[in-house]
């Protein structure tokens, strides 16, 4: 055998080796994905997040309601919470926020939120109620969970 065949045959043979390893790899990612083990909804965590001095602290998103738990984060701007609208599931209010103290809202009007343990992702509009500039104004956001 010459010098060139020797040094192609340990190329192919090196190429072999890690092509089956590499497949072997892919096949395992493979079967996980499959039986829902690397399922990215699994994976990510629950999430509700809101702009403009309004922190959502939690929420639970039911087939039929959700509950959020809100925080007015500016401190001496009190704001009146009018009406909050999450993907078509609204509730209408007049809940005075003052900076600093939790308060929990239920929207329950129209709410077709899906069944147990499917996966619920949304935005969130919250109109509301500048008390000290007596403006109205819009914060945005979204809510990713799992219906409980």
């Amino acid at each position: 055998m010459s010098v060139h065949a020797k040094k192609a045959q340990a190329a192919i043979e090196f190429l072999m080796t890690y092509g089956w390893a590499v497949l072997s790899v892919l096949a395992a990612i493979a079967t996980l994905a499959y039986f829902g083990i690397l399922s990215p909804e699994k994976l990510l965590p629950d999430k509700c997040t809101v702009d403009q001095g309004i922190t959502c602290v939690g929420s639970k998103i039911e087939s039929s309601q959700i509950t959020l738990v809100l925080l007015n984060s500016v401190e001496n701007r009190p704001i009146t919470v009018n009406n909050i609208d999450v993907e078509g599931c609204t509730g209408d209010f007049s809940q005075e926020m003052v900076g600093g103290v939790k308060n929990t809202l239920v929207l329950d009007k129209s709410c077709a939120n899906g069944e147990q343990t499917d996966k619920f992702q949304g935005s969130i509009k919250i109109n509301y109620l500048d008390k000290v500039s007596g403006l109205a104004k819009t914060a945005y956001g979204s809510i990713n969970s799992r219906v409980e």
